[in-house]
């Protein structure tokens, strides 16, 4: 997919909508070689999904090993709205806490001696986090209105086939 396509499709307002969510699910291949998909928070920097975790993290040896991933954001309404990016993720090790790491977890509900309650608990956990950075190298938008998944859209056509014959 070319570097223009993906940049249209993730600057779209739906797009954009969900790349200011909170959670997306992340998909990696194993060590033992089968599929995870685990939820992970992340922030969008207008240019890369980041994605923020414990150094003792099970995925990062896999994903050093294989660094292809997928990810999946969307919504829990009908009709859905998903957002599928691909891409290759890169490992940096950060001392102290990214600041992405406490972006992405200011969207949840939390009073404001709550939320200094929990960035000294975070502090004092963590002395250092890895950043898991995707670019995305192919992506999706799917509305169910304007845009279907490729099977979806495959039998649509073939059904107007059908019905022109």
């Amino acid at each position: 997919m070319h570097a223009t396509e993906i940049t249209e499709i993730l600057n779209r307002p739906l797009s954009q909508e969900l790349l200011a969510r909170d959670l997306t699910r992340l998909a990696y291949v194993a060590k033992d070689g089968t599929p995870r998909n685990v939820p992970i928070s992340f922030v969008w920097n207008d240019t890369h999904v980041v994605m923020c975790t414990t150094l003792n993290a099970p995925k990062l040896p896999s994903l050093r090993r294989n660094p292809t991933v997928a990810l999946t954001i969307d919504t829990e309404v009908h009709p859905p709205k998903i957002l599928l990016i691909r891409g290759r993720a890169e490992l940096d090790v950060v001392d102290g806490i990214p600041d992405e790491y406490l972006q992405m977890n200011g969207g949840y509900q939390m009073t404001a001696e709550q939320r200094v309650e929990w960035e000294a608990e975070v502090r004092s956990l963590y002395d250092s986090m890895v950043r898991i950075v995707v670019t995305p190298t192919w992506v999706k938008l799917i509305d169910f209105e304007t845009t279907l998944p490729t099977a979806v859209e495959e039998l649509v056509r073939e059904r107007a086939e059908r019905q022109r014959a």
